[in-house]
């Protein structure tokens, strides 16, 4: 009775957070996530530290509940039963297929309990799944690793490609890669293997190769890509002018493309003609796509402007978690730290859903992500004394979407809607570019530490 009482409380005075922690305790439950290590682990096994508490740990971090891996052992020291060393050498052996399970398997069940919200905003383009991608490459770490110690150089510890679906605003899909200096176009070969019929991808220029635009259209896809500038390509008949949006003038030309092997394939030609300038200088942008003419060049144009969203949620996640942590030089341990920041950028996505099914979607948009982030890590500490995790896991951890969904409506009901309103953005003053005066090198961790183990 005393515990249900100390609930009630947190569940109206702090509702966001317990939100927060119900989530985590459904989807994020102890079981699950070794079943997701069992499942993807190639050579890694779980020994005495199961891949369950080493992500725990690492979400407090990611959170900022804990400043850092080393706090968050010693916190738990008593019940993790192994030497910070043996974390950290787990860490450092987490396999990029793990973090990409964790990332994938967890969305699939948070998209499960937005589905069973309702009140889901409208699919971008009605028909299709969209899905934008973008490469995000991990800041420099610190030079811990005695391989890095002796070089005059940013080392790297990987990027990764990050599959975003604006329409639940979950990162659905991440493809990790511990070579900081390897392409994002390496990669695409593999992200290829995921395209479905009635996707709909949304990408920049670094995605527009031959070998990508045939491989969506042969696999039923969709995409509307910036033209790159080697694309090799023929223009058929005349440009049209065909509308305008508020950032230019639309024309649309049929393009001609052919691969390696002699096959051609025709695509829509989308020109923008800008009213002011990019920051690169460019003055027209260019758009292939391959959607039906009952889909006008003006929706294409504007659909591919709503790729700023991944954009912006790669900010979000800098700006209010700790997603690369510079004392993870180890390029798997520095890709799962940003896996679980992808991950815990998903949780706070089903809040947002549930504040749009219990106030409205006008809500769900001024909801700021900063004021959600600070209060979770505020009030963690403090209500994790009170309820403890056999709490959390016999209240939360069995119960279906749809039981989900209904709970955090319940509780987003709740939510003091002003406290996390978001201030109202004003353009700031242009500043002079400050010269760099340290200007050195980056280089990719995993060649380094490869280099390494070749020279025994």
């Amino acid at each position: 009775m005393i515990l249900k009482e100390v609930y009630d409380r947190f569940a109206k005075k702090t509702p966001v957070c317990v939100m927060v922690r119900a989530t985590i305790e459904n989807v994020l439950a102890a079981d699950r996530l070794d079943a997701i290590f069992d499942e993807h682990a190639e050579q890694q096994y779980a020994g005495d530290l199961m891949f369950s508490t080493v992500a725990d740990i690492m979400g407090l971090v990611v959170c900022q509940i804990q400043p850092s891996v080393n706090a968050a052992y010693i916190d738990r020291k008593d019940e993790i039963g192994v030497t910070v060393k043996s974390v950290y050498d787990k860490l450092k052996g987490i396999e990029a297929p793990v973090s990409r399970g964790l990332v994938r398997d967890t969305a699939s069940r948070m998209q499960a309990i937005i589905e069973e919200m309702g009140g889901l905003p409208e699919a971008p383009l009605a028909g299709f799944r969209t899905k934008i991608v973008d490469g995000n490459h991990l800041r420099r770490t610190d030079r811990r690793i005695s391989e890095l110690r002796e070089l005059n150089a940013a080392p790297l510890p990987g990027h990764a490609l990050v599959v975003f679906d604006p329409q639940y605003r979950l990162v659905v899909d991440v493809l990790p890669c511990e070579d900081g200096h390897a392409q994002e176009r390496s990669l695409l070969p593999e992200l290829l293997k995921t395209v479905e019929q009635k996707d709909l991808w949304i990408a920049d220029r670094n995605f527009c190769t031959v070998a990508f635009l045939f491989g969506i259209a042969s696999a039923g896809g969709k995409f509307i890509i910036r033209q790159h500038g080697n694309l090799p390509y023929a223009l058929k008949g005349r440009r049209k002018r065909v509308g305008e949006t508020e950032t230019g003038v639309v024309y649309e030309q049929t393009m001609e493309v052919s691969d390696e092997g002699g096959n051609i394939r025709f695509f829509r030609r989308i020109t923008m003609v800008l009213h002011e300038p990019t920051r690169d200088g460019d003055t027209e942008i260019h758009i292939v796509s391959d959607l039906p003419k009952r889909v006008d060049a003006v929706r294409i144009a504007e659909l591919y402007r709503d790729r700023w969203q991944i954009e912006t949620a790669f900010q979000e996640i800098a700006e209010n978690l700790e997603g690369e942590i510079k004392a993870l030089g180890y390029p798997k341990a520095a890709l799962f730290g940003f896996c679980m920041a992808l991950v815990t950028y998903n949780l706070l996505s089903v809040v947002r859903a549930a504040v749009h099914a219990a106030h409205g979607e006008e809500a769900a948009r001024c909801l700021s992500t900063y004021y959600i982030a600070h209060e979770v890590a505020n009030t963690h500490f403090g209500m994790s004394v009170v309820l403890d995790a056999e709490f959390w896991q016999a209240k939360y951890a069995k119960l279906t979407p749809k039981q989900m969904a209904r709970e955090l409506i319940r509780l987003a009901r709740n939510i003091q809607l002003s406290k996390y309103k978001k201030a109202a953005w004003k353009p700031r003053k242009k500043q002079k570019k400050k010269m760099n005066k340290q200007k050195r090198n980056h280089v990719s961790t995993a060649r380094v530490l490869e280099a390494s183990r070749q020279n025994g």
